[in-house]
């Protein structure tokens, strides 16, 4: 991630930090998806668990859910 951000030199006890972080995060969001799911009693994990524990974290992804979604907007 730091490598494609730019960053030239890394250190190598940054990997392990990374990992941990990203581990850590990964599995809340997980989380949260394993708690829609249940709700509404399904099987697989959709899109829409995932927009939904992204914005409980207050890490939402635009352009996905109904709010951010700009129809009339030309894909490249």
């Amino acid at each position: 991630m730091a490598r494609r951000g730019g960053v030239k030199r890394i250190s190598g006890q940054i990997y392990d930090e990374m990992r941990g972080a990203m581990k850590t995060f990964l599995q809340g969001i997980v989380s949260d998806c394993c708690i829609y799911l249940d709700h509404r009693d399904g099987k697989t994990v959709t899109v829409t668990d995932v927009i939904f524990a992204l914005k409980r974290r207050g890490r939402p992804i635009y352009g996905f859910d109904k709010d951010t979604f700009n129809p009339k907007k030309k894909l490249r």
